[in-house]
């Protein structure tokens, strides 16, 4: 076997449909696009999800939900996530400066403080917002919660 000899299995390799090339060539006149209508024409361009005048399945489906303009979207943090930061790079005071030069945080993410988890460490904590149950868990180890602005 030479690499001269090599070709495709028979059958495996197809010629390809030459349209518009005359009567003769079994594929000239309309070109295989029928008689008429807009798919006849040029510079036809199908609508997408056009579903040949049926009613479009995005049209068949209920709207639901509403997303309100005004939400302010917060990055959470648990009070475990707080004392494993304090712990991890020795800090008193948890600021939203420490938590974005660490990289726990965007430097233009909101960030909320939540109550789930531990806390053991006296902290000062300034975030965003605070979860009801984060504060009094922060206020009760002699920490301050103070809300950034």
């Amino acid at each position: 076997m030479k690499l001269h000899s090599l070709k495709p299995a028979a059958g495996a390799v197809k010629k390809r449909k030459r349209i518009a090339r005359g009567i003769g060539s079994g594929h000239g006149r309309t070109a295989t696009r029928g008689h008429k209508g807009a798919k006849s024409r040029s510079g036809f361009k199908e609508k997408r999800n056009f579903e040949g005048g049926q009613m479009p399945l995005q049209m068949r489906l209920p709207k639901i939900g509403f997303k309100s303009p005004n939400r302010v979207a917060y990055t959470p943090v648990n009070l475990s996530r707080l004392q494993q930061i304090s712990e991890k790079y020795n800090l008193d005071a948890v600021t939203l400066e420490a938590l974005v030069s660490r990289g726990i945080v965007s430097k233009n993410d909101k960030v909320k403080i939540l109550g789930g988890g531990e806390l053991k460490a006296k902290l000062q904590v300034e975030a965003h917002a605070f979860s009801a149950s984060a504060k009094e868990a922060i206020e009760a180890l002699g920490g301050t919660a103070t809300v950034a602005g």
